[in-house]
């Protein structure tokens, strides 16, 4: 009944400058100790181990929970005031230590948790437990001792929701773009929208260490996936899209890209997408995969992201992150096949992701942010990766973007030879493969 922790819990104790930190069990009974009940406890001595020792609430498994930023988290109370993720295990020392370590895994920007003001218990947020308490037992207490530094924690989570829903139109309703630099220890780059900043405004990205987070997953991407994803984003001028599917191991917190799946459908056609989606979405069951990412082409342009993509990405990880019950991150990646600033032959590819805009400026786009991922050498090509090149190649074949193959990517090679040296960074090293991808391009060729 949640009364017991695991026998070697992991114990953490982060949050431990927030001034609503639980006390020890000797300062809580220090407390207390002077006059029983009627000594006057401060906002800080009311700690759940008091809620619990006068009934306001019991222990039990998965009766606290928080909400942050469409994501929900769920904790046992334990006997000794003390809460365990139900998702690893962990167990914390005090609501703060919770909301601050769940918090940062959604957005590695927050600096702290508002435990009492953004945990529920049974529903209903353990503040007002609180006030609850010392109506009961201190009715003389000033109740500035209870609101305290709480206003601006209430509706720390779901007001967030809400802004996160917020729609673009409301996003636009800025006076003047600005560019928000580094001000002490704040988030560097939010950006305002106005109705004059055009999606399509392509953004720098940041590194985790610049806004001083660490990034709160690992990544692993198979050459396959790279493979794939290079080849449907070298085939048209325009904008293509496809997903990603993989794993995610909440305990060692890495993210594995195990499958890419491209849509093949045009990016305006609205009637064809449902049922490509749905598609894919059959194809990631039936190989036990999830969903874990997203990727497009800029054709001609840099592999960065536009504002229009930070947005999309954001949708991305809330759709992600409300789909189960613990955190999952979401991958986009930006491939650049045809851009002349790149080095060399190669596309360039950005894995990336996005930390949300801080609280206090909800319309504003989160920070896009490098992703650094380790690529798995696959050392085959699977009969499944070659199905899906030689589908995509019967796709595009009469569009009217289809690249032109034979036509000159540089004085000395063709856009073809341009292609097969791209892909050859992926490829498995066996020659065997490398005829087998001669077939592939034979059909390209064939398409002119």
């Amino acid at each position: 009944s949640g009364s017991e922790p695991p026998s070697s819990p992991q114990v953490v104790e982060e949050g431990a400058d927030e001034e609503d930190e639980e006390l020890s069990g000797a300062e809580d009974a220090d407390l207390r100790a002077s006059s029983g009940r009627g000594s006057l406890l401060t906002r800080r001595g009311i700690t759940l181990r008091v809620l619990l020792k006068d009934g306001l609430v019991e222990p039990g498994d998965g009766v606290l929970s928080i909400h942050y930023l469409g994501k929900k988290f769920v904790g046992d109370l334990l006997n000794d005031g003390k809460i365990r993720w139900v998702e690893t295990g962990q167990i914390f020392n005090s609501p703060s230590a919770w909301a601050t370590h769940c918090k940062r895994l959604v957005n590695p920007a927050k600096k702290s948790g508002c435990g009492w003001a953004s945990v529920r218990y049974r529903g209903q947020k353990l503040v007002q437990y609180k006030t609850t308490w010392l109506h009961k037992y201190q009715p003389s207490a000033d109740m500035s001792l209870v609101s305290e530094g709480e206003d601006d924690e209430m509706g720390d989570d779901d007001e967030e929701e809400g802004k996160t829903a917020m729609p673009v139109e409301d996003k636009n309703k800025k006076s003047k773009p600005e560019l928000h630099g580094m001000s002490s220890g704040s988030v560097p780059k939010c950006f305002c929208v106005c109705l004059d900043r055009d999606p399509h405004t392509l953004v720098e990205l940041s590194a985790f260490s610049a806004i001083n987070r660490f990034q709160p997953f690992n990544v692993a991407v198979s050459s396959n996936v790279l493979l794939l994803m290079d080849f449907h984003c070298h085939l048209t001028t325009s904008e293509v899209v496809g997903y990603l599917g993989g794993r995610w191991d909440t305990n060692t917190q890495l993210l594995t890209v195990l499958r890419a799946f491209p849509c093949r459908t045009r990016l305006g056609d609205k009637d064809a997408a449902p049922a490509v989606e749905e598609e894919i979405c059959q194809n990631l069951f039936m190989r036990g995969l999830s969903l874990v990412g997203w990727y497009h082409s800029h054709p001609r342009d840099p592999a960065l992201p536009s504002l229009q993509d930070i947005d999309s990405q954001m949708d991305h990880q809330l759709r992600l992150q409300g789909s189960s019950n613990g955190f999952q991150p979401c991958l986009g990646i930006i491939c650049g096949p045809y851009y002349h600033g790149n080095q060399g032959v190669a596309s360039t590819i950005t894995p990336f992701w996005v930390v949300p805009p801080p609280e206090q400026r909800p319309n504003d786009y989160g920070i896009p942010v490098a992703v650094e991922v380790t690529y798995v050498q696959d050392n085959f090509l699977t009969t499944d990766v070659l199905n899906e090149m030689m589908l995509l190649v019967e796709f595009y074949r009469s569009a009217p973007d289809l690249v032109p193959f034979s036509q000159m990517w540089s004085p000395n090679t063709s856009i073809l030879d341009k292609i097969k040296a791209s892909l050859s960074g992926h490829a498995p090293k066996d020659q065997a493969y490398a005829q087998i991808l001669e077939h592939v391009y034979n059909q390209l060729r064939n398409t002119q």
